[in-house]
């Protein structure tokens, strides 16, 4: 296997010039993985080495995270992200591709796989799908629902990024966040999650305007009919002790036409770190197969 890194490519979209890191291979078949929300396209440097042999795989920073561009005006919603990725598999492939997806790369995944049934070939979702039907949603009237918006922005625009004044320090705050991760893991993405300020600090890079999105978007009727768009086998892997419920029991796995459901034990919101290797192993047999296979847990 080649050792070395992989590539920074740029491309433009909506006017934002956006990153992705390149792992080579480009005559093999393209995977892209999309990362979640204040995260970063270096949370898939492992699984990346471990495709990159028999895969062309391509790792996007969304817009205001990682390496690319913060959007001037804060736009930081579901619309703006689709169109990024499908800007990027445009550019990228002539053929449909093979999607890996965590958290908000899954939402933003799934949509476009419903968008562009025939560019997708195969998608797999880690605890993408969002708000169960089983949790209780705030029913606020719309007027409320805007002012709570436009309060928040103001609130985050006399919001400066937090300054740590030593990585050791950003270290306790990952690990904090997540719990489940190995310290080795933690420290990687730590240090390719941050800037270091001009006063010597360091800071996240991501925008903390990502925070916010905007106050209307699509009914949760409309968001289904769009899954059922999706032609391609539709993998959901579930962390058994992650906060997000299980989609084969809280019914939202029956919205696709072909779902199946993995559930890890011992695995929280990040099961492509907390259960690395059968993570892996999993994900390499269900790409390479021509049909759906993985319905457990």
């Amino acid at each position: 296997m080649n050792d070395l890194g992989p590539t920074s490519h740029r491309f433009v979209s909506q006017r934002l010039a956006l990153h992705y890191l390149d792992w080579g291979n480009p005559d093999a078949p393209l995977v892209i993985l999309v990362h979640g929300g204040r995260d970063h396209a270096h949370n898939w440097d492992w699984i990346a080495q471990e495709l990159r042999s028999d895969w062309h795989v391509i790792c996007p920073d969304l817009r205001g995270h990682g390496d690319s561009a913060w959007s001037p005006d804060g736009s930081y919603s579901m619309p703006y992200y689709v169109s990024d990725l499908a800007q990027l598999i445009h550019q990228t492939s002539d053929g449909p591709v093979s999607i890996v997806a965590h958290s908000l790369g899954g939402a933003i995944s799934l949509r476009y796989a419903g968008l562009y049934p025939d560019r997708v070939r195969r998608l797999a979702v880690i605890e993408g799908l969002g708000i169960s039907p089983l949790e209780e949603r705030a029913a606020n009237p719309p007027a409320e629902v805007w002012r709570d918006w436009i309060d928040e922005r103001r609130a985050l625009s006399a919001r400066t990024p937090r300054r740590y004044a030593t990585m050791d320090q950003a270290f306790v705050r990952m690990t904090e966040e997540n719990p489940h991760l190995e310290a080795d893991r933690a420290r990687h993405l730590m240090i390719h999650g941050m800037n270091r300020n001009e006063d010597g600090t360091y800071s996240w890079k991501f925008d903390n305007y990502v925070r916010s999105s905007l106050p209307m978007g699509i009914t949760d009727d409309e968001l289904h009919e769009l899954w059922q768009e999706i032609n391609c086998p539709v993998w959901l892997v579930h962390g058994a002790s992650s906060f997000a419920r299980h989609p084969g029991l809280d019914g939202r796995a029956d919205y696709f036409r072909n779902a199946s459901v993995t559930s890890y034990e011992r695995a929280g919101h990040w099961v492509h770190h907390d259960r690395f290797d059968r993570f892996v192993t999993d994900l390499k047999l269900y790409l390479a197969c021509a049909t759906t296979i993985l319905i457990t847990g």
